[in-house]
């Protein structure tokens, strides 16, 4: 991996720091740029392009909430997105089987006293007893992190900030997904820019605090021709390849998942194959994929909805897929 070169930026942001609107200085975008990989993968010859084999009900019901969206699956626990016509919140749910979810209740809401402001404390990215969630008034969001212990514990500020002037995250970062290889935390995640167009980058960090950016930034982009936005990312590993599940975002604000794959976790192909829903709870929009390889299955968690909206009242649910070749 090539370290050598870092570029250090730092920004000072203003939010309020009561519900009052008194304000105070907040450091916040402060971290660096560098030039990496993932580590290497074999690559070879890539298999058939998945099929995408959905279950044909949802598996956790959005319930009393407006909307319940963005799974966030590790082992038996799912810390999924909720709106409940407010605000945007984390709620839990566990398993035995990865099909039958009991819900749990809220774990992270917004505070409007902090950084996080009242709009959303969710879409997250769930690690072992960390949480990486996305936070801040709904057009200029950041990247936070909770910890679980007796109850969940947030950092104080955001711990991934949008970029500097002209960077293609100058505007909100969001969507985290956070992988693990030793010694580095990758977090891929959305990027905003100025234009309001949504691009997918990467980061890494060897704490899940103090992120370092590629400095090549982004590494999956948008067909300007044709979509509206990318975001929502999912990364693992299977048969030699990287491989990233994406919300690809249209015009007409429908969605669907896209599909592309690497050998070095920075550098992506983008495959011709588009994932849309087929039943009549998810035939509008198809997003928000969290994926776990076991036992060489590849499964899949996603949100879908009947509504195009593009944020929220899309009636959400979460269904259950395979990747099968």
């Amino acid at each position: 991996m090539n370290t050598d070169k870092k570029k250090a930026f730092c920004l000072i942001r203003v939010f309020p720091s009561s519900p009052v609107g008194i304000l105070g200085f907040f450091l916040a975008g402060c971290g660096s740029y560098a030039e990496f990989t993932l580590p290497r993968l074999p690559g070879g010859t890539p298999p058939p392009v998945y099929r995408f084999v959905p279950q044909p009900a949802p598996v956790l019901t959005r319930g009393e909430f407006h909307d319940a969206l963005n799974p966030s699956v590790s082992a038996k626990t799912n810390l999924y997105s909720v709106f409940d016509g407010r605000a945007w919140q984390t709620a839990l749910a566990t398993t035995e089987d990865g099909l039958h979810w009991t819900p749990r209740g809220i774990v992270l809401s917004p505070d409007p006293r902090t950084w996080e402001g009242s709009y959303i404390a969710a879409n997250g990215s769930l690690l072992g007893d960390l949480y990486w969630y996305e936070a801040g008034p709904k057009e200029r969001k950041h990247i936070g992190l909770a910890r679980r212990q007796s109850q969940w514990v947030k950092e104080p500020g955001p711990v991934l900030d949008y970029g500097p002037v002209a960077s293609f995250d100058e505007r909100a970062v969001a969507d985290p997904y956070v992988i693990r290889i030793d010694p580095y935390f990758y977090m891929y995640y959305l990027g905003q820019d100025r234009a309001i167009r949504q691009s997918i980058g990467v980061a890494r960090s060897t704490d899940g605090v103090h992120w370092e950016k590629l400095r090549s930034n982004p590494v999956l982009a948008l067909d300007l021709d044709r979509e509206a936005g990318l975001g929502e990312p999912a990364v693992w590993q299977s048969d030699g390849f990287y491989w990233m599940l994406f919300t690809i975002r249209n015009f007409d604000e429908t969605r669907e998942l896209g599909l592309a794959r690497s050998t070095d976790g920075v550098h992506w192909t983008r495959l011709a194959v588009k994932y849309a829903g087929d039943q009549p709870w998810n035939s509008k929009v198809l997003c928000d994929p969290s994926v776990a390889v076991e036992n060489g299955v590849i499964k899949v968690w996603f949100g879908g909805g009947d509504v195009a909206s593009p944020d929220e009242n899309l009636h959400g649910q979460i269904g259950f897929a395979t990747l099968q070749k």
